[in-house]
C-alpha cells in the first residue's frame, strides 16, 4: 500500500499535473483564437468523456472530464457538414475565411511553443547553473595538449572574444572551420596566449549518430567552483528563451527524422506516458525548475507534433486547409473521412507501440 502511495504522489500527480498545464494551454490558443476571430466556442474541455465537472460561461460550457490524457475545444460548425442556421453561419468556423480557420488551427500549437519560450526565459531570469570555461582534462596528442594547455587553465578569450561560459567556447571551436585560435589562458596569477588548430573528428549527437566537429583537445572541469549561477536580464532572458525553445523545436525534427529513417532500430527509443510520469516524478524530486524545465521541452515537442500532416491533428487539419486555398473548394467529405481513417489507425497503432515500450521498460521481466 505504501508503494502505491509513493508512486501516486511521486509520479502520478507530477505527470498530471504537467501535461494538464500543457493540454490547457493548447486548447487555450485554439479557444482565444477562435473568440477573437468572431466564432462561438461552444465547449472547452480538459479531459476527455463523462464529464466531472462543469460550468457554463456566456457561449461557452467548460468542463472537467474523466480521462486526463487531452482535451478539447468545439466550436460551432466544427464539421463541414455540421447542420447551422443561417443566423448563425457568421458564428461557424466552416462559414469562416481560409486565414481564419488557419489561424484557429495553428493557435494551439503556437501556444504550447510560445508558453515554453515564456517558461525558460523565467528559467533564464532566475538564474541557470553554467559550467565556465575552466579546463578539466586534456586529451592527449590533441591540439590543446601540443599547445601546453592543462587541467586547470581558464580560457578567458578566443580570437579578442571574451569567453565566460563553456558553452561560449565550445561554439566558437565548433564553427571555426578549420581555421586557427588564439587563445588567452589564465593560470592561477599567469597570462598565457596559445595558438592552435582545431581538429575535425567523428563524434556522436544526441541521437547516437556520428556527426564530425571541430575539437581542440579537452573537456570543461565539473567541480563545485567551476559552476556559476548565471542570471539574465530580463530581454536576454526573452532571447535566450527564444533560442532555447529553437533549439528544442529543430532537435524534435530532427528526432523525428532519425526515427523516420530507422524506424524498426529506433521503435524503441519512442515513449508515452509512463515515460512521461516517470521523467515528471524524477525532475520534481530535483527541483521545482527541473520539473518546469521538463514542462518547457515537452510543450516544444507537443506544439511541433501537432503541426505535422496527419489526419486527426491539428496539421492534418491546416493540410486540408491548404488543399482548400489551392484548389479553391474544400476536398469532399468522403476523402476527408477516409484521410481521418487513416490517421487514427496510425495513432492508434503509434499508441500501442508507446505503451509497449513503456511497459517493456519499467517493468521487470
Amino acid at each position: 500500500m505504501d508503494q502505491v502511495i509513493t508512486i501516486f504522489t511521486n509520479y502520478v500527480i507530477p505527470a498530471t499535473i504537467l501535461l494538464g498545464v500543457l493540454i490547457f494551454v493548447h486548447e487555450l490558443g485554439h479557444c482565444i483564437v477562435a473568440k477573437m476571430c468572431g466564432i462561438r466556442v461552444l465547449k472547452f474541455s480538459l479531459g476527455f468523456g463523462p464529464k466531472i465537472f462543469g460550468k457554463k460561461i456566456g457561449e461557452t460550457e467548460y468542463l472537467l472530464s474523466l480521462l486526463p490524457l487531452g482535451g478539447y475545444v468545439k466550436p460551432l460548425g466544427e464539421a463541414p457538414d455540421e447542420p447551422v442556421p443561417e443566423e448563425d453561419k457568421p458564428f461557424s468556423l466552416t462559414h469562416q475565411s481560409i486565414p481564419k480557420r488557419f489561424a484557429v488551427l495553428v493557435a494551439g500549437s503556437l501556444f504550447n511553443i510560445l508558453f515554453a519560450g515564456l517558461i525558460f526565459a523565467c528559467v533564464f531570469m532566475n538564474g541557470v547553473p553554467k559550467l565556465t570555461a575552466t579546463v578539466g582534462q586534456v586529451v592527449e596528442d590533441s591540439p590543446a595538449a601540443a599547445a601546453g594547455i592543462q587541467p586547470g587553465d581558464v580560457v578567458e578569450s578566443i580570437n579578442g572574444t571574451p569567453i565566460e561560459l563553456w558553452e561560449d567556447l565550445s561554439e566558437i571551436v565548433g564553427n571555426c572551420e578549420g581555421r586557427e585560435l588564439l587563445l588567452q589562458v589564465r593560470r592561477n596569477a599567469e597570462l598565457l596566449v596559445v595558438t592552435l588548430t582545431p581538429q575535425l573528428l567523428e563524434d556522436e549527437n544526441i541521437f547516437g549518430e556520428p556527426v564530425q566537429s571541430y575539437k581542440i583537445g579537452i573537456t570543461s572541469a565539473t567541480s563545485e567552483d567551476a559552476v556559476i549561477m548565471k542570471r539574465y536580464s530580463p530581454v536576454m532572458a526573452v532571447w535566450k528563451g527564444a533560442q532555447e525553445t529553437w533549439k528544442w523545436s529543430k532537435l524534435t525534427l530532427v528526432g523525428l527524422g532519425v526515427l523516420a529513417k530507422s524506424p524498426v532500430e529506433r521503435r524503441k527509443d519512442i515513449g508515452g506516458p509512463i515515460l512521461i510520469g516517470k521523467l515528471a516524478g524524477d525532475f520534481a524530486q530535483v527541483s521545482f525548475m527541473s520539473f518546469i524545465m521538463l514542462m518547457a521541452m515537452i510543450s516544444v515537442n507537443l506544439g511541433v507534433l501537432n503541426l505535422l500532416p496527419v489526419p486527426i491533428l491539428d496539421g492534418g487539419h491546416i493540410f486540408f486547409l491548404l488543399i482548400e486555398a489551392v484548389k479553391g473548394s474544400p476536398l469532399s467529405m468522403r476523402k476527408m473521412e477516409i484521410a481521418q481513417q487513416i490517421g487514427l489507425a496510425l495513432l492508434l497503432t503509434l499508441m500501442v507501440l508507446v505503451f509497449y515500450n513503456d511497459i517493456t521498460r519499467f517493468i521487470p521481466q
